[in-house]
């Protein structure tokens, strides 16, 4: 068997997220039959995040067999020829050994949360941002993703439905920063939980508000108890930009 990493981009909103659902569409259901139009052969891909309904990639990263040797060049090509219409684009399609595996040999995931703090609402991002027409200090947001940093039981922005044996994870980086009318948030880790990004994000919302302190988003961390997150972010701001390998 030949094995291949696919380097993905998507538009996620008319999707029910990447895994393969029986009876929506899904990412993973698209480059599968685009695989499958290909090559002629059934594949089960595997990707590095299954990024949920409404998410976006940028750079998600799969991978999946071959019984036959393919040129890479002409698979990137090929896949993106049968994708169409489809809003999913392979960047980069390489030949690995068949030790790689996308989820389990990634050292670090790369998410990005965008959202658009203006009156007006968006029209062109449309269903890529979260609008928040209230005033937001950044600042403020910026000081309490800071104190969340290293390792904690993150109970407090976990899925209520997360299978991940341990709520312990690691958050390598955590910032906020402004960009004109966006507020753009960056997290980083090896791993995240199911919701853990977006718990936290609706979270920082309450600091930029006005309604918490920094140390009131610390102490909901402490309190390893779901009810004390903040309401969760829309899927729609989400963004999984990068995986390191």
């Amino acid at each position: 068997m030949h094995r291949y990493k696919l380097t993905i981009e998507y538009d996620g909103t008319p999707f029910s997220g990447w895994q393969r659902q029986t009876e929506r569409p899904s990412v993973q259901q698209a480059l599968e039959e685009a695989i499958f139009a290909m090559s002629g052969e059934r594949v089960n891909t595997q990707a590095a995040g299954r990024t949920d309904a409404g998410v976006h990639g940028l750079g998600q990263v799969a991978h999946f067999d071959l019984s036959k040797a393919w040129d890479p060049f002409r698979i990137r090509e090929a896949l993106n020829y049968h994708l169409r219409p489809d809003p999913v684009a392979v960047i980069l399609a390489e030949a690995v050994d068949e030790s790689f595996e996308a989820r389990f040999s990634a050292k670090a995931r790369h998410y990005e949360y965008r959202v658009l703090n203006r009156r007006a609402p968006p029209v062109i991002e449309r269903n890529h941002v979260w609008h928040l027409p209230m005033p937001l200090d950044a600042d403020a947001m910026d000081h309490a993703a800071g104190l969340i940093l290293g390792s904690h039981d993150f109970t407090t922005f976990r899925s209520s439905e997360c299978q991940a044996n341990s709520p312990i994870r690691t958050l390598d980086a955590f910032a906020v920063r402004r960009e004109l009318e966006h507020i753009v948030i960056t997290a980083s880790a090896r791993s995240f939980l199911h919701h853990q990004v977006r718990s936290m994000v609706g979270s920082l919302k309450m600091v930029g508000e006005g309604k918490w302190r920094p140390a009131d988003f610390r102490a909901a961390l402490d309190a390893r108890d779901r009810r004390r997150c903040g309401a969760m972010a829309p899927s729609s701001g989400l963004y999984l930009t990068r995986v390191d390998y």
